[in-house]
């Protein structure tokens, strides 16, 4: 069976830290108050639907009314957006250039606000290195709905057959893998280094 020739990304947890805790600790949130907030205030399925394309200004205004004892945490998801996201996952973004140099086609599939996308894209230059970037929110659908894989394909011209697609969600791996894509669950760099050798693509394995 021949190699794959393509890979996709996914960006936030594989190759760039993500994480609102950075942001509310600097505020002097103690860890259970912070968890507290995202279980049951700023919660992944809120925070999901930016990924789909709502906007920042209507989901904040929406959830300062349900909650408004915590009105100044909720604007600073906004706010403060920019002290969430951590640095790049070195680790991953060497097996990134190592795809890159030796001209395998890359690009990405992310779940990301399009208000919040080109703070990421002005702070790492790797991604200037992917051939085609869809952004969740530009698009106004989220993995791991299909059609944004569907969307993937069609605008890059991609065979799912031929195409890995990497992500450190189970469920966005397992939705591309429905669809025919070679799905690698995101761990770890080393692993990841493993898994895309075993594959055929020219990486070091370790």
């Amino acid at each position: 069976m021949p190699s794959p020739s393509t890979v996709v990304f996914d960006l936030g947890g594989v190759l760039i830290d993500w994480d609102p805790r950075y942001a509310y600790r600097d505020m002097g949130g103690t860890e259970a108050e912070i968890e507290h907030f995202l279980a049951e205030v700023a919660t992944s399925e809120w925070n999901h639907q930016f990924d789909a394309g709502r906007p920042f200004a209507e989901g904040i205004a929406e959830r300062k009314e349900r909650f408004p004892e915590h009105a100044e945490w909720i604007e600073a998801w906004w706010t403060r957006w920019p002290d969430m996201l951590g640095d790049a996952i070195a680790g991953t973004v060497e097996v990134l250039r190592e795809l890159r140099d030796a001209g395998v086609p890359l690009y990405a599939l992310t779940n990301w606000s399009a208000e919040t996308f080109p703070i990421a894209r002005e702070r790492f230059a790797f991604l200037g290195w992917f051939r085609g970037i869809v952004v969740s929110g530009e698009v106004e659908m989220a993995k791991p709905d299909p059609g944004i894989f569907h969307h993937l394909a069609d605008d890059f011209g991609l065979d799912p057959s031929d195409t890995v697609f990497i992500d450190d969600s189970p469920a966005n791996v397992e939705s591309a893998r429905a669809l025919g894509f070679h799905g690698v669950p995101f761990t770890s760099p080393d692993d990841l280094r493993r898994d895309l050798a075993a594959l055929g693509l020219p990486v070091a394995a370790d």
